[in-house]
């Protein structure tokens, strides 16, 4: 995602429901803060006074280490490496941040059939996007097969309450693919708590907006990907998140390339003709779900998926000719006012 200029000629996209903060335009400056989190950076923009910049940083760190010491596979403490380490069949007592996220993760793999599976550990470090340094050559058959066996979000257990989760095999979690998104929706949750008119958060390219600039406009982003024949789309994040999954973190092998985006079935990187998938959400944890979903849909499902779940999305695909773009019916609708 980048700051476009709003008189460039582009596709408008505004939600339909506006809070009563729409019609408030806050005193005070645009002031910045950016930083390096889970293995990307970070930028908060919000509308107060230079003074405060100090005690905000605090405040967004603190829910940034707090995210990394629930998810990080790269921290070997973090409670998601004592969960996939835990004995098959033992309930493991979750902090409220693990149970939210694990609950969301499950409901949307049931929801996409699995297409947004938590319980890959083991594929994405047999193929080099996970704390393990990627081989130098690619994951035979056998090794794929015997990945699969212990992979799978069936094999994760929630109960009623959801405090307590378990693994029936020793399938790992990994939720990478929405525990960035659950980051930008607590940052912008503790803004708002400490009384922040407006804000945009970002993490990654996933972005949350919530009132307006003093200016009186919104927090307007562009949606990346536009091509010489379709005119770019600039969006208001006025109460809403976008999150986009692509083939950004891929690598090339003999020639050919690999997205780090599994098919749950097949156990290998997606080879579906995708280029991204952007959804636009309250949630920037459900939208990062959701777009990574339907990035291992493809294009025809995933579009159908969006429409069923009145999901607004924008999918990006080759074509023989170049490249597609299909627009979901409630994305269609925020064009159309």
């Amino acid at each position: 995602m980048r700051s476009p200029d709003p008189a460039e000629h582009r596709r408008v996209a505004v939600p339909h429901a506006l809070s009563p903060t729409a019609l408030f335009r806050p005193g005070g400056e645009l002031c910045r803060l950016d930083g390096e989190t889970m293995g990307t950076s970070w930028c908060v923009t919000f509308v107060g006074v230079a003074r405060m910049l100090p005690t905000v940083r605090v405040a967004i760190t603190q829910v940034l280490d707090r995210v990394n010491a629930r998810f990080s596979p790269w921290q070997p403490a973090s409670e998601l490496n004592r969960f996939n380490a835990s004995q098959p069949g033992i309930w493991h007592v979750a902090s409220a941040d693990f149970a939210e996220v694990t609950a969301c993760a499950l409901r949307i793999a049931g929801e996409t059939g699995g297409a947004c599976d938590p319980a890959l550990g083991a594929l994405v470090d047999l193929w080099g996007f996970g704390p393990r340094p990627r081989d130098t050559d690619l994951p035979s058959a056998a090794a794929i097969d015997n990945a699969l066996r212990t992979s799978g979000w069936r094999h994760i257990v929630q109960d009623r309450n959801g405090g307590r989760i378990l693994r029936n095999i020793e399938a790992r979690l990994d939720v990478c693919g929405i525990a960035k998104g659950y980051a930008v929706d607590l940052v912008a949750q503790s803004l708002r708590q400490s009384g922040i008119p407006a804000a945009l958060v970002e993490i990654g390219g996933e972005l949350s907006g919530f009132g307006i600039k003093p200016d009186g406009t919104p927090w307007w982003v562009a949606v990346d990907g536009g091509t010489p024949d379709v005119a770019p789309m600039l969006v208001a994040l006025h109460g809403l998140a976008i999150a986009t999954s692509g083939c950004e973190r891929s690598f090339t092998h003999a020639g050919a390339t690999y997205s780090h985006t599994i098919n749950p079935r097949t156990g290998t990187p997606i080879a579906n003709s995708m280029i991204s998938a952007t959804v636009l959400h309250e949630s920037c944890m459900q939208a990062d779900a959701y777009a990574t979903a339907l990035m291992v849909l493809g294009a025809d499902d995933a579009i159908g998926f969006a429409d069923r779940y009145a999901l607004a999305a924008v999918i990006r695909h080759r074509v023989a000719t170049g490249t597609d773009e299909r627009i979901s019916q409630a994305m269609q609708a925020m064009f159309d006012g």
